[in-house]
């Protein structure tokens, strides 16, 4: 079988104005070992899909199309991309051209002479939204004390992955996958290298606060019980605080005629009420994907999946 150097997996979501100029380019790069591109639609609301369709016909690389059945989310497309991809080596990156296509070549070069397992890209000066900037921040603060991230890795979905990474991340078949988790479970050989990123000049970012919180419940419910354990931590600090209160309380009785006020009994409940529920809230989230896992929610499904005439060819020639 005839394993290309570069496999490019890219997420396709609402992007029928910037994914042509970005496959056009990186169908012109020249990769010794050559490299094909996998590209998977993640339920656009737009033309993307026939975008991508009518792509097929001009690419000269092996190209695959994967369309999924509806919208599962970043993370789910780039696992669908990923079991479609034969490279020694995977990037993976986002459909918005703030990458710079030409970028590709000197992210595997570094790859492969490093021969790190990952390479994470990092940026000098970033180019989001504010609001964005700080969702990643935040995301990158839980996974450093969560995931035991290494300390100033910047995990970017703009990163280049080894065939061994690959092979186990595809172990993973629940309906919550958050790759820079299962990256950091598997391995701790990680590279880092700068590169440009560029404004984003086509549409608006498909990341919103709420896809935002839904990456945050990833990292913190998926991958730690950290949050579990702290709030054993804070019942016992508020079983603590409780029993501080009955003693001043009984204190209170026994030297004072004073009659104590209705307000400090509705603070004290309404604050322990609020922590339980918060700790249920958590134990629900717990239990309930654990439930989904066990009964088998999907983390994708193709409704069909394309190829070029350079991809069938390929196929071809390997009995496939």
């Amino acid at each position: 079988m005839t394993v290309p150097a570069l496999s490019v997996v890219i997420p396709v979501y609402n992007s029928a104005r910037s994914i042509p100029e970005l496959v056009a380019a990186l169908d012109g790069l020249v990769i010794p070992g050559g490299h094909e591109i996998v590209l998977v639609n993640d339920g656009s609301e737009d033309d993307s899909l026939e975008v991508c369709q009518a792509l097929l016909d001009t690419m000269r690389v092996p190209t695959i199309l994967v369309n999924l059945a509806r919208n599962f989310g970043e993370h789910n497309a780039v696992m669908a991309g990923l079991r479609r991809a034969n490279g020694a080596h995977v990037i993976t990156m986002d459909d918005d051209l703030q990458n710079p296509p030409s970028e590709v070549l000197r992210l595997l070069e570094h790859a492969q002479r490093s021969g790190k397992d990952v390479v994470y890209t990092y940026y000098e000066a970033k180019e989001h939204a504010f609001w964005r900037n700080l969702g990643s921040r935040f995301a990158n603060w839980c996974a450093e004390r969560l995931l035991d991230k290494p300390r100033g890795l910047y995990l970017s979905s703009f990163r280049c992955l080894s065939a061994f990474v690959v092979e186990q991340l595809l172990r993973y078949s629940g309906p919550y996958p958050y790759v820079d988790g299962l990256i950091l479970q598997c391995t701790r050989s990680i590279g880092r290298l700068s590169v440009q990123h560029l404004p984003r000049t086509i549409g608006r970012s498909n990341y919103t606060p709420v896809r935002l919180v839904r990456l945050w419940l990833d990292i913190v419910v998926n991958f730690s019980v950290t949050p579990l354990r702290l709030a054993t931590l804070l019942g016992f600090a508020m079983s603590g605080v409780g029993l501080l209160g009955a003693a001043w309380v009984i204190i209170e009785a026994l030297v004072s005629r004073t009659p104590r006020g209705w307000a400090s009994l509705a603070v004290a409940v309404l604050l322990l009420s609020g922590i339980q529920l918060i700790v249920l809230g958590l134990i629900g989230e717990y239990l309930g994907r654990v439930y989904l896992t066990a009964t088998g929610k999907p983390q994708w499904v193709a409704r069909d999946v394309m190829c070029n005439q350079a991809a069938a060819l390929r196929r071809m020639r390997e009995g496939l």
